[in-house]
């Protein structure tokens, strides 16, 4: 069957993409969610309408979590994940003339389509063929009821059309192909939804394209979800599992598809490094082979959509992770490891996986309560620190309850044989095929032995203090040389005193209390670095602050140096890299670095100089000149750049140092080799914590504040930082 336009109900939509429902006013970048989130599961595997209405009563106890607007009625989101509810739906697919095959051998979709019939009729096309074209044969859709009683004024005004879609495989294969194929339709669907533009890029969404899940959402409220969806108090509606989720949006307006669930998870929390981790997922892209997928690989990219919240763009995340053949939580720890360093109780192979999975992906870091689930297991992690709050309780029955506070359902103490709150980096692991309750420390145990990271890290990781002294070593800038280039690169006396000393001194950065009457960079008739143009961005409302010293059992500062490989796969090559303990390296570790030849790893230095010839155009040409020679040190298999503006003199003028690194790191990435290689930064321009920041968010690694170290050297040799030698105030500045 195919879809009937025309059985949408409801005006045109008159929602463009100034609206504020469809844009918000602050950005895509700004999207952070601070939620309720629960799940409710028969550990038995059972299906029930029991559990379906239970996850619905603990989700209306979350009500306050979430958030509306000026419209009481009109809620920032609200949802239910689901099993799919495969007797249900073959009554009424029948209904239709849809003959269902058995659960595991269909997909079903929840989608949203634009009310316009013209822009719908495409989005149902577009769908239709990325499913064929992966396989699938199109059985048909269904308008899924809703009772708009039950939806405020505002979201009423957004909501889009709904309906379900129904398709097998022409072909015979498992569950796991078939969710992978689905996957790779959907992902195939959303790129051509995105060229499309207009309504269909901005109304058309998959809520969920699975053979185990269904998504019901909306921008709703809590007590709505149950009433605006007709389906889900039907006593047929059965499933094992209900993952719910109340949002509170604190930085935009709310919008249908921002709705949680997504389709493996909620979240209540921030993803703070959101925009670092998107970046580089899409430099990994290039890189990416599969068995599972093959040729049709290069369809899944980008892997993460544009214009989504933190949520959904680690969702987006998680789930390439899972169809990569990874579970669950082996995925959720790579993306949320726990405090591991210096954690002294620590088994070692725990220790070890998380530190070879680091040469693989970076931290998705911020306060974080994810409930995650692919309708088989269900399970829950908490951050590294534990900022957000999760409770978990056990009846005698086997019924798992899961949230951001306890009390959601209501159940006598007498029935209860285990209740506790979630630890900090830890999961809670509801295995539905096994029956049974995994603990933590069974789940990690199983993941971390699957391969042997151990040995492949001592044979493979070179260690940066394990490597011989340096033959040569830069000499120190002194006397009338050091204060020619400290004019050079725009140094100050403010930046002697204010900045450098108290950090030599006390290994902190300096904090004032009267803010700054400076005009912006922008604005100045004083020239400026290039770091003066950027201000800081900070997560709003939710985040408490971080405490390095009190909390440093969770902070730190190691990372890995140089080509990463296939995220896809995992061998001992994945962690052949260069491992230092903090990215900003002193004089005589850049050397080291400079002079490396280990395990194959060699590394070049690129100048960032020019010559100025007048002509306003020698800046462009020089950083095509950077650019094609990180080009070529790619191709010659060096596996880490030196960017380096030593020699700068009255001929040869220092390229920006941020400049020079944002150019080199965005044309590999343009170019597809970014992966391959790290990048070092050796400037005299850096010297306080916001020009290391942007360095390293621009795509360096490391860095080497060369003059800065010098100046340090020279203070203390003159007895400016009251008796600290030289090595003293490095070590507090570093």
């Amino acid at each position: 069957m195919r879809l009937d336009v025309s059985l949408f109900s409801g005006v045109e939509s008159d929602m463009d993409e100034t609206t504020p429902a469809a844009g918000a006013f602050r950005g895509d970048r700004t999207e952070f969610d601070a939620c309720g989130v629960g799940f409710v599961a028969d550990v038995s595997g059972r299906r029930s309408h029991e559990i379906v209405l239970k996850g619905i009563e603990a989700l209306e106890h979350l009500e306050h979590r979430g958030a509306c607007g000026c419209d009481p009625e009109s809620g920032d989101g609200a949802g239910v994940l689901v099993q799919i509810p495969h007797e249900y739906l073959v009554e009424r697919c029948a209904e239709l003339g849809i003959r269902l095959p058995d659960p595991g051998r269909y997909g079903a979709g929840m989608v949203f389509l634009p009310l316009d019939s013209h822009y719908r009729s495409h989005a149902v096309r577009l769908l239709e063929r990325a499913l064929e074209s992966t396989g699938m044969e199109v059985l048909g859709w269904r308008e899924v009821p809703t009772d708009e009683r039950h939806c405020g004024r505002i979201s009423l005004r957004t909501k889009p059309a709904i309906a379900q879609v129904f398709a097998k495989p022409r072909a015979r294969m498992d569950e796991d192909d078939l969710e992978r194929r689905l996957f790779l339709a959907r992902k195939i669907a959303e790129h051509e939804a995105v060229k499309s533009g207009g309504a269909v890029s901005r109304d058309f969404y998959v809520c969920s394209l699975s053979c185990r899940t269904m998504v019901y959402k909306g921008m709703l409220m809590a007590p709505q979800v149950l009433g605006f969806f007709p389906d889900l108090e039907d006593p047929r509606f059965a499933s094992a599992l209900a993952l719910v989720h109340s949002r509170f949006s604190t930085n935009t307006l709310p919008t249908w598809r921002l709705a949680q669930p997504f389709r493996y998870l909620a979240h209540n929390g921030e993803i703070n490094t959101v925009r670092g981790n998107t970046n580089w997922m899409a430099a990994r892209e290039k890189i990416f082979e599969s068995e599972l997928f093959g040729d049709d690989i290069k369809r899944l990219i980008p892997i993460i959509e544009p214009g989504q919240s933190d949520s959904a763009v680690f969702d987006n995340g998680l789930e390439l992770l899972f169809q990569t053949g990874r579970s669950l939580p082996h995925a959720m720890m790579m993306m949320i490891p726990e405090a591991w360093e210096k954690h002294e109780s620590m088994p070692q192979e725990k220790k070890d996986f998380y530190r070879y999975h680091g040469c693989l992906l970076e931290p998705w870091d911020g306060p974080a309560s994810i409930a995650f689930t692919d309708g088989r297991r269900i399970g829950a992690v908490l951050d590294r620190n534990g900022l957000r709050p999760s409770r978990y309780s056990v009846t005698r029955d086997g019924l798992v309850i899961m949230a951001s506070e306890t009390g959601v359902l209501d159940v006598p103490a007498k029935d209860v044989v285990l209740k506790d709150r979630l630890q900090p980096g830890r999961m809670f692991y509801v295995d539905l095929v096994e029956q049974r309750i995994i603990e933590d420390e069974e789940v990690k145990h199983t993941i971390a032995t699957r391969a042997p990271y151990g040995v492949w890290l001592r044979e493979q990781l070179v260690e940066l203090d394990a490597l011989p002294p340096a033959r040569e070593t830069a000499r120190t800038i002194e006397g009338e040389e050091l204060l020619h280039w400290q004019k050079l690169f725009g140094y100050t006396l403010e930046d002697l005193r204010v900045l450098l000393t108290p950090m030599a001194l006390n290994g902190q950065e300096p904090v004032g209390s009267m803010g700054t009457d400076t005009p912006l960079a922008c604005l100045s008739n004083r020239p400026q670095l290039l770091f003066n143009y950027f201000k800081q961005l900070f997560a709003q409302v939710t985040n408490p602050a971080i405490d390095p010293i009190r909390e440093e059992l969770v902070m730190s500062l190691k990372l890995t140096l140089g080509r990463q490989e296939n995220l896809f796969d995992e061998s001992p090559a994945h962690c052949r890299q260069l491992a230092i303990e903090q990215p900003i390296l002193t004089n005589e570790e850049l050397a080291r670095v400079r002079e490396i030849d280990a395990n194959g790893i060699r590394a070049t230095t690129i100048p960032i100089l020019f010559e100025d010839d007048g002509t306003g155009t020698a800046l462009e040409r020089a950083l095509d000149r950077v650019c094609e020679a990180a080009r070529q040190a790619v191709a010659d298999g060096y596996e880490i750049i030196i960017l380096s503006d030593r020699g700068a003199d009255e001929r040869h003028v220092p390229i920006p140092s941020l400049l020079a690194t944002g150019a080199v790191h965005h044309d590999l990435i343009r170019q597809g080799s970014r992966t391959r290689v790290g990048l070092v930064v050796e400037s005299a321009e850096p010297r306080e914590v916001m020009h290391f920041c942007l360095l390293i968010g621009y795509g360096a690694s490391a860095v080497n504040p060369y003059l800065a170290l010098d100046t340090l050297v020279s203070l203390a040799g003159h007895g400016d930082l009251h008796g600290h030698s030289p090595e003293e105030a490095i070590a507090n500045y570093v």
